[in-house]
């Protein structure tokens, strides 16, 4: 058989990797029909960060969106993406949770599930792939393709065997941050096709420049499953265009049979649905040949752009793709791939922030060196694994081993709000954010983040201007507003750039207060004003702070209780990444000026201390 079949990645990966996994099911669905009668192997719709991104940001019910893209997608096979035992989520869960993900995933309209291991640890596979065959699912086991010390396609090729005996139905070589060169593709898929029956799938991500030529050198060695977007979402740190490649394999022993005109209607109906998404828009989409350095995957490179904007800290985004070589190299070598990537992502961007590495260690990077996560690939820095767990255990079992059954718990925890097994797994896979999703689902409160936020203006309504020229004593300067900082007490960090130089400009916010409607001064003119209430500014030594923006997860102390200077006092959520907050010094707490829920803003005076 010479024929290559494509499996379409635009409603998962490519806008995952290019718009930060915020397509809506509302932009899916009116093209659907034109993407059924095309003939694609596969549509790879659910999985990955969709899941997450529907309910913590699009406010809708995921289950609800593969039902419907089910319905629209008769004839051609769904796929998703699976992480072994996390899940879709960020921590190893029971088998019984498991097994129940997978039986409503094949239920709910999957066909083909792609299961993969961050750590490359075959035992975290097994009962997913069990799982995926007994609900008469595709199983395919994947190969997390990275390059380091100690990583040799010897390697990847013992993995592949015993992916077989597992059950694998095929496997997957999936480069997710673009790290294949033509040579090595060659290589890879050559030593596969040589020592296993099933057949070879090729997913690589763009960003180096390199996938067309990685996917002739596949399909010349065998492969004859590879994986596109279509061009309005390829490129960059997508995938090569769909359109692209077809048009490359017409008329030769590979052609693949599609219609290319048809292809590029669609590639047209996704150009316009892509303008919308215009705030989620990443400046790091380009081809980018540092990916060999730093391995920062497709998916993940947009998501972190937008995240560190979103902490004012964009300025830093070299930094820190800078220090995640030696994060990962500290912690082993492990694959750069969910939820990996964001265990050392976030590991990097606290250690730039907090100016100092290590100051500040997120409880997913002690839960991965006390083994939680599986075998690491390498040997990991025993000084770093020292500061972040002590003498804690560490695990040499599959992790899973050491879970009870969940299901039971979670359904109880869950209770009323759950309608359906569907639910107590969204709230299984999501605590914090899937039961405030299924709440506001309760209320009939769902509101999607806006795709265009409102725009600032100023008192007679008039939208306020961003960029402008000001004139000094006959010098004039452009100024652009780039963003704002969080409240500091009294004052607000303003970001703009002068004459295209980055600066930061600090603001006494006379306008930020409360303003009472109705209620008079004390000399009776115009309503009564009042500063916005929460913490202070931290000044003094037993001031508990955070490096970074974040929500409050949990207090652990409480206002008389001593403590320790080191002994954790906060719990705190960021960029998806938990981290307990250290007490500064030695003490009694005086003030708790936080409470689980809350919002906690670098500088703010989150707990106070007294020696």
């Amino acid at each position: 058989m010479s024929r290559v079949h494509i499996t379409d990645l635009t409603l998962r990966d490519g806008h995952q990797s290019l718009i930060a996994t915020r397509l809506r099911t509302e932009d899916m669905l009116p093209i659907c029909p034109q993407m059924d009668r095309i003939g694609f192997y596969s549509l790879e719709a659910w999985g990955g960060a969709t899941f997450d991104a529907c309910v913590r940001f699009l406010k809708e019910d995921p289950w609800e969106r593969l039902h419907r893209l089910k319905a629209a997608l008769p004839n051609t096979p769904l796929q998703m993406l699976l992480r072994g035992q996390n899940l879709l989520g960020y921590r190893h869960y029971a088998d019984d949770v498991v097994r129940s993900f997978v039986q409503r995933s094949v239920a709910g309209g999957i066909s083909i599930i792609r299961i993969f291991d961050a750590m490359n640890d075959t035992r975290n596979l097994r009962v997913a792939i069990e799982a995926t065959r007994e609900a008469g699912g595709h199983a395919q086991g994947t190969i997390c393709y990275t390059t380091s010390p100690v990583h040799t396609s010897r390697q990847f090729v013992a993995m592949a065997r015993e992916m077989v005996e597992m059950g694998a139905q095929s496997i997957a070589i999936k480069d997710m941050a673009g790290l294949l060169t033509p040579n090595a593709t060659r290589e890879l898929v050559s030593d596969l096709v040589d020592s296993v029956t099933i057949p070879i799938h090729l997913h690589v991500h763009a960003t180096s420049g390199l996938s067309e030529l990685c996917q002739w050198q596949a399909i010349e060695a065998g492969c004859r499953h590879i994986e596109t977007a279509m061009s309005a979402f390829a490129g960059g740190t997508s995938h090569s265009p769909t359109e692209s490649m077809v048009a490359a394999l017409a008329g030769t022993r590979y052609d693949t049979g599609l219609d290319l005109e048809a292809l590029q209607e669609i590639g047209t109906y996704f150009r316009e649905v892509r303008k919308k998404y215009a705030r989620f828009e990443s400046d790091y989409t380009g081809v980018d040949t540092r990916v060999q350095i730093n391995q920062v995957p497709g998916g993940m490179i947009s998501n972190l752009a937008n995240q560190l904007r979103d902490q004012d800290a964009l300025d830093k985004f070299d930094a820190v793709l800078r220090e995640i070589p030696t994060v990962r190299e500290d912690l082993g070598y492990p694959p750069l791939v969910t939820p990996t990537s964001q265990i050392v992502g976030t590991q990097a961007v606290m250690n730039i922030l907090a100016g100092e590495r290590y100051k500040v260690i997120t409880n997913e990077v002690k839960h991965y060196l006390m083994g939680h996560y599986g075998r690491t690939p390498g040997p990991v820095n025993p000084i770093i694994r020292g500061k972040a767990i002590g003498n804690a255990e560490v695990l040499e079992c599959r992790p899973a081993d050491r879970i009870p059954d969940e299901m039971h718990t979670l359904r109880n925890e869950i209770g009323e709000l759950a309608g359906s097994e569907e639910d107590v797994l969204t709230y299984a896979l999501f605590p914090e954010v899937g039961r405030q999703f299924l709440e506001q689902r309760s209320d009939g409160t769902l509101v999607p983040e806006p795709l265009n936020p409102p725009q600032a203006t100023t008192a007679e309504g008039c939208p306020a201007p961003v960029e402008f020229n000001v004139t000094f004593h006959g010098e004039t300067y452009h100024i652009k507003v780039t963003g704002s900082g969080h409240r500091r007490e009294d004052s607000r960090p303003l970001y703009v750039t002068v004459d295209g130089l980055p600066e930061e400009v600090l603001l006494e916010t006379l306008e930020e207060m409360d303003v009472t409607p109705g209620a008079v001064t004390a000399i009776g003119e115009g309503p009564k004003r009042t500063r916005k209430a929460g913490p202070r500014r931290a000044t003094r030594p037993g001031d508990v702070t955070t490096s970074m923006p974040g929500t409050v997860i949990d207090v652990l102390v409480s206002e008389g209780q001593e403590v320790k200077a080191g002994d954790p006092v906060l719990v705190l959520e960021a960029m998806k990444m938990e981290s307990e907050i250290p007490a500064p010094i030695s003490g009694v707490v005086k003030a708790v000026n936080v409470a689980k829920g809350q919002a906690a803003n670098p500088d703010d005076a989150l707990i106070e201390i007294e020696a």
